[in-house]
Order: structure tokens, then sequence, then C-alpha cells
């Protein structure tokens, strides 16, 4: 019952940990606009860099990605003499991301999820990390578009995942990221079908 307990508590935190926008909560703290409020509207750090504030961008990425890891370490700490690990864990890695996706402490308007992804992956596995935002960067220096990185990244990464894992249910947790992070990404497919998609340092002024 205690395991169950602190399960349930772990996927809850997780969740709520996730909710904390670090777009918003950094862009108030330097006194930027409200990141949904121009560019493409994410509040995430690709958005936040068309203000030109280089450090606030770096702060969110960081925030965003650290919030993922934190929330996948705790959870493997906790849980890591538990027999619920095998279910508790990816539940933790799913609420997390969703947690950013819609987040309750700013009216369910979230980000994207890349760097709250890359940051969970590194949590699971360090070779699953750096395969996964190897695949962003390359695809990122070659064709200048964060966001057709990020679809690769999410399209490789259950493949890397079950590599290295097999199929368990942890890649179940990191396939269902890959597909909600490339629904988050629906109207950037469609910009780049109609080659209307911003390119990664072109800036994009505040309304």
């Amino acid at each position: 019952m205690q395991t169950l307990f602190l399960s349930v508590t772990l996927i809850v935190g997780a969740y709520l940990l996730g909710s904390i926008s670090f777009a918003v909560v950094v862009s108030k703290f330097m006194q930027l606009p409200d990141p949904h409020t121009y560019g493409s509207g994410n509040p995430g750090a690709t958005n936040v860099l068309r203000t030109g504030n280089k450090k606030a961008a770096m702060l969110t990425l960081l925030g965003d990605a650290t919030k993922g890891l934190l929330a996948v370490m705790l959870a493997k700490y906790w849980l890591q003499t538990s027999t619920q690990i095998d279910w508790a864990l990816p539940c933790v890695i799913a609420a997390v991301f969703i947690g950013h996706l819609f987040p309750i402490f700013h009216g369910f308007k979230g980000g994207k999820g890349v760097a709250t992804a890359c940051g969970i992956l590194f949590g699971v596995n360090f070779i699953l990390g750096i395969a996964t935002l190897s695949t962003w960067f390359i695809v990122a220096f070659f064709f200048r578009y964060s966001s057709l990185a990020a679809l690769a990244a999410a399209a490789f990464a259950p493949f890397y995942a079950a590599l290295l894992f097999g199929l368990q249910p942890l890649c179940t947790a990191i396939l269902l990221i890959g597909v909600l992070l490339t629904w988050r990404h629906r109207q950037n497919i469609i910009n780049l079908l109609n080659g209307k998609e911003t390119k990664i340092g072109k800036k994009n002024k505040p309304k």
C-alpha cells in the first residue's frame, strides 16, 4: 500500500512539476512579453529566442529540460527497490510531459515539449539522451528548422529506446511522448510543407 501511495505521489508530483512553464516564468522575471503573444505563440525556448534575448531562451531551455530530468531521476531513486517501477516510471514520464503540454498553472496552455522530452530521455538513460539529441542537432544543422529537428528526434527516440531496452512499458511511454510531440507540431508540419516555417535564428518581433 505504501509503495502504491509513493507511486501515485510521484506521478502527481511529476505532472505538477511539468506544469511549471519556464518560458512564462523567465519572461516575467526578465520583463519580457508573454511568450503566448508573439511568434508561434508557443511558450518554449525557440519562441523566447525570437525576442533576441539569448539568456532568457537559454534559461527557458535549461528549466524545461531540468524538470523532465528531475522527475525521472527522483522516480528512479524512490522506486529503485519497488516492484511497481515497471509501470510507475513510465507513468511518471508521461505525467511530467503531459504537465508541460497542459500545465495546470498556466491555463493548460503549454509548450511543445522538446526540451522537457530531452531531459526525460537523459534521465532514463544517458546513451538514449545523447542519441536523440544528436539526431536533433544533425537535422537542425543541415536544415535550420527547429521543428523539423524535433520531429526527427521524436521519430527516432522510440526506436533508440527499443534497441537499448527491448519492447518494455518504458518504450511505450517514450513512444507516447513522440506521438504527442508530433501532434503539438502539427501547425509546424503544415508550415514546413508550405515553405512558411521560420528558420532557427530568425527574429520575430513581439506584437
